[in-house]
C-alpha cells in the first residue's frame, strides 16, 4: 500500500509529507484547493510523462517520492529481473528540473520510465472522474473480463502466439516482395550469368591469349625466320655449327702441345653444345608453329568476349569478373531459398493459425461465463445505488480475423429502466448514472486484481443524498480489502472515512502554497459539518456530521 507522499518544489507546493493509512482515506478540499495538483504528482510516480512547467522555483528540482509497502512474495521477481534492491518499503521517486530533464528512482537506483510504470502498475490505480470514458475503450472492457475469469494467463499467452502470428504474416509480405521484385531482375540476372559461364572464366588467362593469338597472326613470319635461322646453324657447308665443329678439331690437334690450346678447345665446345640446343630449340619452335586460321578466329573470338565482358561489367581484368559471377550465382541461390522460405513462413502461418484459433475459442469461452458473472455483481451494486432495474452486459461478435484480444468484438450494452432497450453504454448513460456505473466497474475490478492501493477522484460526482452515504458505505466495504483513497466533497462519503485529510491553500511570505494535513477526530466532524452546511458550521451540522460517522 502508499504509505507516504513527499513532494517539493511542484506547481504550488513548496514541500509537504503526509504519512497514509490502510483502509479508507478521504480527502477532502475547496475547489482549487490544489487536488489535482496532488494527483498530478502521484502520476508522475505512475510513470506519466512531466511537463516542466510544473517545477515551482525553476531553480531547483522538483520531487516527488511515495513510500510503498510490498509483499516479497509479490514483488521479489520484479528486482531481481531489473536488478534493484529489494526492500519491504520501496521508496519510488521521480525528479524534475525547469530545463524539462527527468529522472526515475525505485529505492535510489535509477530506472528508465517504463521500468517504473511496470512497477507502479501493480501498485496502484488512479481514477479521476473525467477518465469515465475508459469504460467505453475496448481494451479496458477486455481487461475486466479476463480479470474476472482469472485468464490474464492465458490471454498474455493469447498475445504472444498471436504476435508471433503477425510477425510472420509481416516476414511473408516481405519476402513475397522481395521475390518479385528479384523475379523481374531474374531473366537479366540469368542472362549475364550465362554470359559469364560461356566465358569460362576459371580457364581463362588473358596474357596467353593475347600471346597466342600474336603467334597465330604472325605464323608465317615466324616460320620463315625460325627457319632461316635454324638454316643458318645447321647447314652442311656454311652452317655456324659445321663451322665451330672444324675449329674444334682444329684446337683439338694443337691441345696436346699447350695447355692453353685446351682451354680454348673447351670454350669452343660449350659454345658449340649451346648453339646446338639452341637449334634443338628452334627445331621445336617451328614444330609447334601451325598457320591455323581456325584457331586464330577462335582466339579472336575468345579475346573479343573477355574484353567486351570487361567493358559491359566495368571490371578491372578477369578476378574481378569471376566475382560478379559468383554475386550473380548467390543471387540466383538465394532466389531459390527466398522461395522456400516463403513456403515454410506459410506453414509456420498455418500451424499459428490453429494454435491461436484454439488459444481465442478458449478465451471466448471464458468471458461469456465472466460477462454473466461480471452482469451479477453489477446489478447487486446497482440495486444498492438506486439503479434497481438497470444491466449491465456485453455483446459478443464473432471477428472475421483474429487481432489481439482474440477473435471477439466485444460491447458493452447499458439499461438504465426496465422495458428500455439495451443500448452502447456511451449513449445510453446520462450523467449521474455514470458516476455510479463506473463506482460499480471499479470495486468489482479492484476486487478482481486485489491492487493495494485505489484511488478514486471524484468519482461520486452528480450524486447525493442516500445514494451518495450508500456509494459511502460500499467505499467503506471494498477498504476493508484494499487501500482506498477518495477525493470527494460528499459530506456522506466523508464520513466513512478511517481517515481523514484536507488540502489547503495558504500565503505564505506572500506566496500562495498548497498543503495538506492529516484531520484529528475534532477536525473531522467540523470539516464533514462545513461541507453539510458550508462555510458558517451550525450546530445542527456538527450533530449530522457526528450522526454520519456513526453509521
Amino acid at each position: 500500500m502508499l504509505s507516504k507522499i513527499y513532494i517539493r518544489n511542484f506547481a504550488l507546493i513548496d514541500e509537504l509529507e503526509v504519512d497514509l493509512h490502510s483502509g479508507m482515506q478521504v480527502i477532502t478540499g475547496e475547489t482549487g484547493a490544489g487536488k489535482s495538483i496532488l494527483l498530478g504528482a502521484l502520476r508522475l510516480i505512475m510513470g506519466e510523462r512531466a511537463d516542466s512547467n510544473i517545477v515551482g522555483n525553476p531553480d531547483e528540482k522538483s520531487i516527488v517520492e511515495a513510500t510503498f509497502k510490498i509483499n516479497k512474495e509479490q514483488h521479489f521477481s520484479f528486482f531481481q529481473e531489473n536488478d534493484l534492491d529489494f526492500t519491504t518499503e520501496t521508496i519510488v521517486r521521480r525528479e524534475l528540473s525547469s530545463a524539462g530533464k527527468s529522472r526515475a528512482f525505485i529505492n535510489d537506483t535509477p530506472v528508465t520510465l517504463n521500468v517504473l510504470k511496470r512497477f507502479t502498475e501493480n501498485l496502484i490505480d488512479i481514477h479521476s472522474q473525467f477518465e469515465n470514458s475508459n469504460l467505453f475503450e475496448e481494451s479496458y472492457q477486455f481487461n475486466i473480463l479476463d480479470g474476472i475469469g482469472e485468464s490474464t494467463k492465458e490471454f498474455s499467452k493469447y498475445q504472444s502466439e498471436y504476435q508471433r502470428f503477425i510477425n510472420a504474416k509481416n516476414k511473408l509480405k516481405e519476402l513475397e516482395n522481395q521475390l518479385s521484385k528479384s523475379t523481374q531482375e531474374r531473366d537479366y540476372h540469368r542472362f549475364l550469368l550465362n554470359e559469364l559461364e560461356v566465358a569460362e572464366l576459371e580457364t581463362v588467362d588473358l596474357e596467353e591469349i593475347k600471346s597466342q593469338l600474336a603467334t597465330q597472326e604472325n605464323a608465317e613470319t615466324i616460320i620463315q625466320e625460325l627457319s632461316s635461322g635454324l638454316g643458318l646453324l645447321q647447314n652442311e657447308e656454311i652452317g655456324v655449327l659445321q663451322a665451330l665443329l672444324e675449329v674444334r678439331n682444329k684446337l683439338n690437334g694443337v691441345s696436346k702441345f699447350q695447355p692453353k690450346y685446351g682451354d680454348l678447345l673447351q670454350r669452343i665446345e660449350s659454345a658449340r653444345l649451346e648453339l646446338q640446343d639452341i637449334s634443338n630449340s628452334i627445331e621445336r619452335e617451328l614444330d609447334e608453329v601451325e598457320i591455323d586460321p581456325e584457331e586464330l578466329q577462335n582466339l579472336n573470338y575468345k579475346l573479343n568476349l573477355i574484353n567486351n565482358l570487361l567493358l559491359k561489367h566495368q571490371a578491372q581484368d578477369v578476378e574481378e569478373l569471376m566475382e560478379i559471377q559468383e554475386n550473380l550465382s548467390k543471387n540466383e541461390t538465394q532466389q531459390i531459398n527466398l522461395s522456400e522460405e516463403i513456403e515454410k513462413t506459410k506453414q509456420f502461418i498455418e500451424n499459428q493459425t490453429s494454435i491461436i484459433a484454439e488459444l481465442s475459442k478458449e478465451l471466448t469461452k471464458n468471458r461469456k461465463k465472466s460477462a454473466h458473472i461480471f452482469s451479477e455483481k453489477c446489478e447487486k451494486v446497482f440495486q444498492r445505488l438506486g439503479l434497481n432495474k438497470a444491466k449491465l452486459v456485453f455483446q459478443f461478435t464473432p471477428s472475421q480475423d483474429f487481432n489481439k484480444y482474440g477473435k471477439d468484438k466485444i460491447e458493452l450494452l447499458f439499461q438504465a429502466n426496465e422495458g428500455y432497450a439495451l443500448l452502447p453504454i456511451q449513449n445510453a448513460i446520462s450523467g449521474g448514472e455514470r458516476a455510479r456505473v463506473m463506482f460499480a466497474i471499479k470495486k468489482i475490478t479492484a476486487e478482481i486484481y486485489e491492487l493495494p492501493t485505489l484511488i478514486l477522484d471524484e468519482i461520486d460526482a452528480g450524486i447525493s443524498g442516500k445514494i451518495a452515504e450508500e456509494m459511502g458505505k460500499l467505499m467503506r466495504e471494498l477498504s476493508a480489502h484494499l487501500q482506498l483513497v477518495i477525493i470527494t466533497h460528499l459530506p456522506q462519503i466523508a464520513a466513512k472515512g478511517n481517515n481523514n485529510y484536507k488540502v489547503f491553500k495558504r500565503e505564505v511570505k506572500g506566496k500562495t502554497q498548497t498543503t495538506i494535513m492529516p484531520l484529528s477526530q475534532e477536525e473531522r466532524i467540523k470539516e464533514i459539518a462545513q461541507l453539510l452546511s458550508g462555510n458558517k458550521v451550525t450546530t445542527a451540522a456538527i450533530e449530522q456530521a457526528q450522526e454520519l460517522m456513526k453509521e
